[in-house]
């Protein structure tokens, strides 16, 4: 059969990225508490495609990743890149894993246990000599405004907030670890499940350490700058306001 996509291209425009995007494919990754965790991510697979070429080989990317079925994960990620240079005949590659991560919670006050869900990226990237690996998670918490708390006489307004976090390392580290530094630099946490002793717990404590969004990504910023293994790093935190009809925003990179 003829081999469309290697039929000439005479516009002289490479293309850097293409490929296939959302694809639903299972993974394990690993736990510190349990060992492994079997998870449903959404995989996007990339390279680029010299000027010359019409199109690239979608159904390559398939395979390779049906080859590589239960052993994906950070180890193996180089492996993937380089089976999808040789594969496609392309300079580059990137892959994006985007996944669930539960870890069980135990409430401060009645030890009622519940799976929390955190959101999870695998980001990796191989051109030439140069291979780039990325992490990052999403972490629900809850900030109580400053500003309420001392001008009110009766109480603060507190909203949930999304801190988003993006790492370059050298050696491995844990999710859980990551995860735990984030929930610990803001007013307080978001659980599953809570009982109202719990309720009463979290209220109080989140209430005695209020927090804009700018101390949010300055105390994330300062405990990552203590740890060597992160050699570069994103830090965006939002407060989905509960009194304004916006989000306060912001943000902090460092490191390259």
């Amino acid at each position: 059969m003829v081999d469309v996509q290697n039929r000439r291209d005479d516009r002289n425009i490479e293309i850097q990225k293409v490929g296939v995007k959302g694809i639903k494919y299972p993974i394990i990754v690993l736990d510190k508490k349990n060992g492994v965790q079997h998870v449903n991510a959404t995989v996007n697979m990339y390279v680029n495609l010299p000027h010359q070429f019409k199109g690239t080989h979608m159904s390559r990317f398939i395979e390779i990743l049906n080859e590589y079925r239960g052993e994906i994960n950070l180890r193996t990620l180089q492996n993937i890149l380089e089976s999808m240079r040789n594969r496609l005949n392309a300079r580059s590659a990137h892959m994006d894993i985007l996944f669930p991560y539960f870890i069980e919670k135990t409430a401060p006050v009645s030890g009622a246990k519940s799976l929390m869900e955190y959101e999870c990226r695998f980001s990796a990237e191989m051109s030439g000599d140069r291979k780039d690996f990325l992490v990052g998670v999403t972490v629900p918490v809850t900030t109580v405004c400053p500003c309420s708390k001392e001008l009110s006489a009766m109480g603060a307004h507190n909203q949930r907030s999304i801190i988003r976090l993006c790492l370059r390392f050298r050696k491995f580290f844990w999710i859980e670890d990551v995860i735990r530094l984030l929930e610990e630099s803001a007013s307080g946490e978001v659980y599953s499940l809570l009982k109202r002793p719990d309720e009463k717990y979290v209220t109080d404590k989140a209430y005695e350490r209020p927090m804009f969004v700018e101390d949010v990504v300055r105390t994330v910023a300062e405990k990552l700058n203590g740890i060597e293994n992160f050699t570069w790093y994103c830090v965006e935190a939002e407060n989905i306001e509960s009194i304004h009809n916006h989000s306060a925003y912001a943000r902090i990179e460092k490191g390259r």
